[in-house]
């Protein structure tokens, strides 16, 4: 007997730790069925049955009454707190109005070292305008991003309406190129976010781009834009890929008391994280739902696909009404590379551009718009929470010539 006990006790030791180990391990095939990947260490703990978070608006300030957290797959809403601890609640923020927001970045936008407004018009007033000149002219427009095409239009107007009234003075030079400027920037363009709720669904906006253009944060501004416009929005963190990318956008969210859905396991599939938040803002009757989509190179095949999928994914229940691309202002021409391959795989409507207090890439506004068709409907001059404002063509010229 003594002999045998070495032999069995190994034996009920293991069998007691498998008889342990398996409702864990069959509750984890049951979440990585719906959102296959690895759980980040930090992530927070899974409701039971939950694959999905939704992270709870912050208390709401007494003017503002936030709606009831959404409840996704689950007996109960996981709350994710904001910080490490969990003990400090964000406050909810009051954005700006939109009126405030366009005052503050014209002014920004002023303040600038533009080249283009003052290069031209110290060109255009010289005492003797020749070739030259004009090709200085020429010079300075492709320089700013305008683009072959605009540039050549602009100045073949400028050089018509110059030699016909025969003109060197400076108020009258600044007339002339403000309405031509006007003209390439186009004000008849419609510049309006598709945000209106329909009679049972919310309108869903996806927002998309490379990497490093600030999609996350633009987001994030862009909810407080539509807060401060009375809307009630969810946001939906299907950038899976990004390191802390989804709470990045929850963060942004609770200072202005929006919640946000996404998942708790690293790496999930962002249509089913898109998916997921539609649903939800269609069960709590939301008027616009925001999809934050993964930064993709423009030139990988397969990252575009899955872009691609998110949307299809998406209108498995509601119509897509705002696909917005952010770009960096900056970028130049690379930018405009990147517009046409996003416009073909998701149907761009409208182009968010930032950074563009980078005064000599500016034109960028003009070379998009008049090869894609495509609007520009928001620009951005800063970092600051509310430095994201509706554009307009004409305070846009006015900014650039003062």
């Amino acid at each position: 007997m003594n002999d045998i006990l070495p032999i069995i006790l190994p034996i009920l030791a293991v069998l007691v730790v498998l008889g342990a180990l398996i409702p864990v391990l069959m509750k984890t095939r049951k979440n990585v069925k719906n959102y296959p990947g690895t759980r980040d260490a930090n992530d927070p703990v899974q409701a039971p049955g939950a694959g999905t978070l939704v992270e709870d608006r912050a208390a709401p300030a007494p003017e503002r009454t936030a709606p009831d957290a959404v409840e996704l797959a689950g007996p109960e809403t996981v709350e994710v707190p904001d910080n490490a601890a969990g003990l400090e609640t964000v406050p909810v923020e009051t954005p700006l109005p939109v009126a405030g927001r366009l005052t503050r970045l014209r002014e920004r936008l002023v303040k600038s070292n533009n080249i283009l407004g003052k290069g031209l018009l110290a060109l255009l007033s010289a005492d003797k305008i020749d070739e030259n000149v004009w090709d200085e002219v020429e010079e300075t427009l492709l320089l700013a991003d305008l683009g072959t095409e605009p540039t050549m239009q602009l100045v073949d107007a400028l050089r018509e309406r110059v030699k016909v009234i025969g003109t060197r003075s400076p108020e009258h030079v600044k007339a002339l190129l403000r309405e031509e400027l006007i003209k390439l920037v186009d004000p008849t363009m419609d510049r309006s976010l598709n945000v209106q709720r329909h009679a049972d669904k919310p309108a869903v906006m996806m927002v998309v781009g490379v990497n490093g253009v600030g999609k996350t944060t633009t987001v994030g501004k862009l909810a407080r834009v539509l807060v401060a416009e009375d809307k009630d929005v969810l946001l939906g963190a299907a950038d899976t890929f990004r390191a802390a990318a989804a709470e990045q956008l929850a963060t942004w969210g609770q200072r202005v008391g929006v919640p946000t859905v996404k998942s708790d396991i690293d790496g999930a599939d962002p249509a089913s994280v898109a998916y997921e938040a539609v649903k939800a803002g269609i069960d709590q009757e939301v008027d616009v739902v925001m999809i934050d989509t993964a930064g993709r190179l423009q030139n990988k095949v397969g990252l575009m696909d899955e872009l691609s999928k998110v949307k299809r994914v998406i209108e498995k229940l509601a119509e897509v009404d705002e696909v917005l691309l952010v770009l960096d202002a900056t970028t130049g021409q690379n930018g405009l590379n990147q517009a046409r391959v996003f416009s073909e795989v998701v149907n761009i409507t409208g182009i968010v551009l930032t950074k563009l207090d980078g005064t000599a890439k500016g034109g960028i506004v003009v070379a998009i718009q008049k090869s894609l068709g495509v609007p520009v409907k928001l620009i951005g001059l800063g970092e600051g929470a509310d430095d994201l404002a509706p554009f307009d063509a004409e305070a846009f010229v006015d900014a650039l010539l003062n």
